[in-house]
């Protein structure tokens, strides 16, 4: 058996393979920057209807904690450029088209929520995540303890006592919310089947009505993306979010893949906004004063200089 192939390794083979084995793309045709240099306009993505991260606001003009992080990097790209009057061209894409108009080129950064993961970045190139997305827990500021501690525990969703007497008995009686076809509706069909539970599972067609099952005390819980359950607390009294994730899903803004020199820019953009007070402006609107874990979050996902 042998272990070299016989076929001829020319020097661009052989970077092409050393290209692959490295996880990298080739260099892209168009380099991104160019283009923006040349056309004096920068086209960015973003959804229409995917609050808190973008939506249309009242004017129709785009807005949203995504938005805002996409004015920041488009403000380091003019300054970059030295294109005082470079054009924001905005460009609304729906969920579904989201990758393929940053690699058909209709767009040359997707501002939004898209989460980082293995299938995506073979489609798609990343910049450093904008947030630290997950499965989070929503529920009023007067639910018992118990139900806060025994959800919060870290290891109270892997140990035994989840099954046991009265720990399990005191789950079985509880109803919560999910968002039919959700991450979170598939993440809590999987821990009630795990776990033998039989607590009841209310599936809506959207926040809204989750969020109102809780308040109304329908639903001892709402599960459903961190951005979601922060963005609603936010705007509640009488809510609160758990002070755990339940999974970690960190999303990212979408760029062609092998264009280093824009995805440079970009990062550097968001890592000095990251630092930044009008960073802290645009998340506190959105998602109110952050926890400790979402600082330590930015604080570390920050490159230096």
């Amino acid at each position: 058996m042998t272990l070299v192939s016989s076929c001829t390794w020319t020097p661009a083979r052989l970077v092409a393979a050393l290209m692959v084995m490295l996880g990298l793309s080739a260099p892209a045709a168009a380099q991104t920057l160019e283009r923006i240099q040349t056309a004096g306009t920068i086209t960015l993505g973003y959804e229409a209807d995917a609050r808190p991260f973008s939506y249309a606001g009242e004017t129709g003009a785009p807005a949203g904690y995504a938005v805002r992080l996409c004015e920041i990097v488009a403000d380091q790209v003019r300054e970059q450029l030295s294109l005082t009057d470079l054009k924001v061209d905005w460009v609304p894409v729906k969920t579904a088209d989201r990758l393929s108009a940053v690699t058909s080129g209709q767009v040359d950064l997707f501002c939004g929520a898209v989460p980082l993961t293995l299938s995506n970045r073979a489609e798609v190139s990343f910049s450093i995540p904008i947030f630290p997305n997950g499965i989070g827990g929503l529920v009023t500021s007067d639910t018992s303890r118990a139900l806060v501690a025994m959800l919060t525990d870290q290891e109270a969703a892997t140990r035994p006592i989840w099954r046991g007497a009265p720990a399990r008995t005191f789950i079985n009686e509880k109803t919560f919310a999910v968002i039919e076809g959700s991450s979170a509706a598939a993440w809590l069909e999987e821990r009630i089947g795990t776990l033998h539970l039989s607590s009841r599972v209310l599936a809506v067609p959207d926040s809204a009505e989750a969020i109102q099952h809780v308040a109304e005390r329908t639903a001892d819980v709402f599960f459903g993306d961190v951005a979601t359950v922060l963005a609603v607390a936010n705007d509640g009294d009488n809510l609160k979010v758990l002070p755990r994730y339940f999974t970690h899903e960190p999303a990212a803004f979408a760029l062609s893949r092998g264009d280093e020199d824009f995805r440079l820019a970009v990062d550097r953009a968001l890592s000095l906004a990251f630092r930044s007070d009008r960073f802290n402006a645009a998340f506190v609107e959105y998602f109110g004063e952050p926890a400790e874990i979402l600082t330590v979050f930015f604080d570390h996902i920050a490159l230096p200089d």
